[in-house]
């Protein structure tokens, strides 16, 4: 079970919503949109369905780029990487790992993204901090709401095309 977001508290423009699509990409593809902080879902016909999302706080920890669902994890095991240890120590008490759970960091839902057949240790994932939708706060991966990643999740097959602009 995952706890609803209180979106009484929520900006009505970061939760999902159908919305008008002009770009080149292929229905079925992903494209975050960084600076906005909003992740596409391209559908057929001109629309794709739109999500509120936390992205890295500073440009240079974002994935940028192209690359594709290459794994997907229901409760996946969060393990903090090297680099997030040394920029915030409070991780290594973690560096063993965290099981998957509600207190999991990555939520209930993870997509991993690959390039070139390689695991680029950057996610698409839930979050347990809903309050960061929207916001420039993670350690480079992209958050969603936990309803939202749960969607997401149910919609894109591994191998889906994933593009993360930084325009």
């Amino acid at each position: 079970t995952v706890a609803p977001v209180d979106i009484t508290t929520m900006d009505r423009d970061l939760m999902r919503q159908e919305v008008a699509w002009r770009g080149k990409e292929k229905p079925g593809s992903i494209v975050v949109n960084v600076p906005e902080r909003r992740l596409y879902l391209v559908q057929g016909g001109g629309r794709a369905l739109r999500y509120g999302v936390g992205v890295g706080r500073a440009e240079g920890m974002n994935f940028h780029g192209s690359a594709v669902i290459g794994r997907k994890e229901k409760w996946p095991r969060w393990t903090p990487t090297s680099n997030m240890m040394a920029a915030m120590p409070r991780y290594r008490p973690y560096a063993g790992g965290v099981s998957g759970g509600p207190d999991n960091p990555l939520g209930p839902r993870a997509l991993y993204l690959y390039r070139d057949g390689r695991d680029t240790f950057f996610r698409l994932h839930g979050t347990t901090e809903p309050e960061t939708i929207g916001q420039a706060v993670s350690s480079g991966c992209i958050r969603l709401f936990n309803q939202d990643i749960i969607d997401l999740y149910n919609r894109v097959p591994i191998g889906t095309r994933v593009t993360v602009v930084q325009r």
